[in-house]
């Protein structure tokens, strides 16, 4: 049995368009070109496509379920003339992004479907670590590009741009002691703090440290969890307090000590002597331009 793409083709413009001519009219082949292909498709298949017994052809139930596999076919072959034309243009196979937590979603989910769209060949691997982790996997070949919050001292072979600020809010629980009160500094320093952990020892870990005794979680969704239960403490990203299930249960207090949210710079990072594609080349571009909030102050 041997089936031919022009076959199929015929086949599936013939059910979309509703007729032969119209098929014909779609693919520029003459009206009874596309009814050999058609007829020969049957023969070869063993099966009726279309029911002719009306002035237009009527899928069979064969030909309902058939055709959506000569879709399949036929996408698949588009995708394959796409990826061979994407090596062409030395567009990247894959790409890795590791993101800090920091960068709210909403933004990420608007950027990466532009991209999707624009190299939709290209695999992506998204990673999620925290601080200091994000550097790590960008130093050591692992990603191609980072999002992280800005480190004190980055490593020489790294380049950087910084895209926005995010803003800190000091959260507890309301039955916590320090959601009762106008909190000083020296409060703080009593009560447990939670703290996003890193995989890696640096100074950034330690960077918002305040209090004595810190329990380290690897997720600021889960620090909100527990910061509810009045576990402690935490400096948490804003867009993560907005959108987390237990906002209801957490209060930010007041701070006789500030009056303003603590920003922390994000920043983007590559490799200095990694080349770029076109790939990696357009979302560094993307991310540059889409700013996260604005410069304090």
């Amino acid at each position: 049995m041997t089936v031919s793409m022009e076959q199929l083709e015929a086949f599936a413009a013939s059910a979309e368009h509703g007729s032969f001519s119209a098929a014909g009219r779609a693919l520029r082949k003459a009206q009874s070109a596309i009814s050999v292909l058609v007829s020969s498709l049957e023969d070869d298949l063993g099966v009726g496509l279309f029911s002719r017994a009306s002035r237009n052809p009527v899928l069979t139930a064969a030909g309902e379920r058939l055709l959506a596999e000569a879709k399949v076919i036929l996408d698949r072959r588009e995708h394959l003339i796409g990826v061979a034309a994407s090596f062409e243009a030395h567009v990247e196979k894959r790409l890795v992004v590791a993101i800090d937590e920091l960068y709210p979603e909403r933004a990420l989910a608007t950027l990466f479907a532009e991209f999707a769209a624009r190299f939709p060949h290209v695999e992506l691997e998204l990673l999620f670590p925290m601080m200091e982790d994000v550097s790590r996997l960008v130093l050591d070949g692992k990603a191609d590009i980072g999002v992280m919050w800005r480190q004190e001292t980055l490593p020489a072979a790294l380049a950087f741009h910084t895209i926005g600020w995010v803003p800190l809010k000091l959260v507890c629980g309301r039955n916590h002691p320090l959601a009762a009160t106008a909190v000083d500094w020296e409060e703080l320093k009593r009560h447990r703090q939670l703290m996003v952990a890193v995989r890696s020892e640096g100074p950034e870990k330690q960077r918002l440290r305040t209090a004595a005794e810190v329990w380290w979680v690897e997720s600021h969704w889960v620090i909100l969890q527990m910061v509810m239960q009045g576990i402690g403490w935490a400096l948490v990203p804003d867009h993560i307090i907005e959108n987390s299930p237990v906002i209801d249960g957490l209060v930010t207090p007041t701070l006789q000590f500030d009056d303003a949210d603590w920003p922390v710079a994000l920043e983007m990072v590559w490799h200095k002597q990694k080349p770029s594609g076109p790939a990696a080349e357009w979302l560094r571009e993307r991310f540059a331009s889409t700013r996260i909030n604005s410069t304090p102050g």
